[in-house]
């Protein structure tokens, strides 16, 4: 059986150090990870905890499973593995070839303007 957790459904405001609180009434809490959005560095209302025996992590979903916590009800779970996911293609790919040449395409025009306003009518 699996030590770490999955903690869902958290609030926005929820820290680490308040998770990991919480969690030590279950165990010792060896492990905090609040998941963090990379580009805006606001949690992702997600974290992984590693509890030190699968013993003490059973008993913190036992015990915080739904509990309320920044006015949210937790989803505690034993974490599943991480399943092998097929390496990302970098780059944009699938674009190449195809009668898209040069110039300005369609039609020839002659004369002035193209869309938008026409002077002369004003």
């Amino acid at each position: 059986m699996e030590k770490r957790l999955y903690v869902g459904n958290l609030s926005y405001s929820t820290t680490e150090d308040s998770l990991e609180e919480l969690f030590q009434q279950a165990g010792t809490v060896v492990k905090c990870e609040l998941m963090l959005d990379k580009f805006t560095s606001r949690s992702r209302g997600f974290a992984f905890i590693e509890m030190a025996t699968h013993e003490e992590a059973q008993n913190a979903v036992d015990m915080l499973n739904e509990k309320d916590l920044d006015g949210r009800n937790l989803r505690v779970n034993i974490a599943r593995p991480r399943e092998e996911r097929p390496p990302r293609r970098e780059g944009g790919g699938g674009h190449g070839g195809g009668g898209h040449g040069g110039g300005r395409g369609g039609r020839e025009r002659s004369g002035g303007g193209g869309g938008g306003y026409n002077r002369d009518r004003y």
